[in-house]
């Protein structure tokens, strides 16, 4: 018999939905986003639930789930952290460009 815990209430995984990523029931916010909103950013659970619509309980959930996995969830922070730097080496802003047609 399967043992159904508290996080599998608030934490899932679907194939093909959020990059395969852990996530909040029901929300496309990922274990990954509420990760980095509480750790790198700083913002409390009270902050996150009110701005994204969730309790705290799913807050909670995603943050005792990130610990029991930090390990694999860093790597995938860092990973796409990687992949964003190639895209911006890839593709450079057009901003400056622009900026410096305006002072003309």
């Amino acid at each position: 018999m399967a043992t159904e815990t508290l996080l599998d209430q608030h934490i899932e995984i679907t194939p093909g939905v959020a990059g395969s990523k852990p996530r909040i029931a029901g929300h496309r916010i990922t274990v990954q986003n509420v990760a980095i909103w509480h750790e790198w950013i700083g913002l409390s659970a009270d902050e996150i639930a009110t701005e994204h619509g969730i309790t705290l309980g799913d807050v909670y959930a995603a943050l005792a789930y990130y610990y029991d996995h930090r390990t694999a969830i860093d790597h995938s922070i860092h990973a796409d952290q990687a992949f964003i730097e190639e895209l911006r080496q890839m593709t450079p802003s057009k901003l400056p460009e622009k900026l410096r047609g305006r002072k003309d």
